[in-house]
């Protein structure tokens, strides 16, 4: 691991540590090894998702940050943008020109810009189609499924099915 890599990225565990952001948590998988962290998100208030805890991988390239972190949902989610295996089609995911990456991005910025995606999808680049459509045309029968979901995979409580 490049030292000026693991410099930084210690740095930025630290920070989470001192201050996280709201409703983040994040932390090494093994302790003092940073090539995989965990992440525990609450779901963004005012959202489908907001009763929910999402468990997150954060998966640190040896090129970080001149590449973005693989971050994937372990905590199912029902998102036009992340599909079954938890993957995330997000613009700051992605390298430069397709996508907005920036070796500036802070794993604080990124994942609270995760959380905030999770209440602002972008169902024109979706990876789960049902999904999209719902969103953009049934947005009550999507909050509904995503509220259902939410309850059953993000809560440890079974949902009631309407």
């Amino acid at each position: 691991m490049s030292s000026a890599r693991n410099v930084r990225i210690t740095r930025e565990i630290k920070n989470f540590e001192k201050k996280s952001p709201w409703g983040i948590t994040c932390i090494p998988q093994k302790e003092d090894v940073y090539d995989v962290l965990v992440v525990n998100m609450l779901g963004p208030k005012g959202s489908p998702y907001e009763k929910g805890s999402f468990e997150l991988t954060v998966t640190i390239p040896k090129r970080y940050p001149f590449e973005p972190p693989f971050v994937q949902f372990v905590t199912p989610v029902y998102h036009p943008n992340i599909d079954k295996e938890g993957r995330i089609c997000m613009d700051m995911l992605k390298m430069p020109p397709k996508g907005t990456w920036l070796p500036t991005i802070t794993l604080e910025t990124l994942l609270v810009s995760v959380q905030s995606f999770l209440s602002n999808p972008n169902p024109d680049d979706p990876l789960m189609m049902d999904a999209a459509i719902e969103y953009k045309f049934y947005k009550e029968k999507f909050k509904e499924n995503a509220r259902w979901f939410t309850e059953k995979y993000a809560t440890g409580m079974q949902p009631k099915k309407t």
